[in-house]
């Protein structure tokens, strides 16, 4: 359920750079220490929002990666 929501909130705010970084932040903190959550939102992101969002997705799961 937690990717479901996640990506329905990505969804609706990647009309915009800095709220999809925003919410995207927001969400991988949410989700914690669900290490397979957070892998398939990263590879989900990188399907949908790769081309455009890169350096963005990049930058907030490099950030988890360094922080667990």
């Amino acid at each position: 359920m937690t990717l479901d929501f996640s990506k329905t909130i990505l969804e609706k705010v990647s009309f915009d750079r800095y709220l999809f970084s925003k919410e995207l932040r927001k969400l991988v903190i949410w989700m914690g220490h669900e290490n397979e959550e957070i892998s398939n939102l990263y590879q989900w992101c990188v399907d949908n929002f790769g081309e455009e969002y890169n350096d963005v997705i990049d930058q907030v799961f490099e950030k988890k990666l360094l922080k667990d």
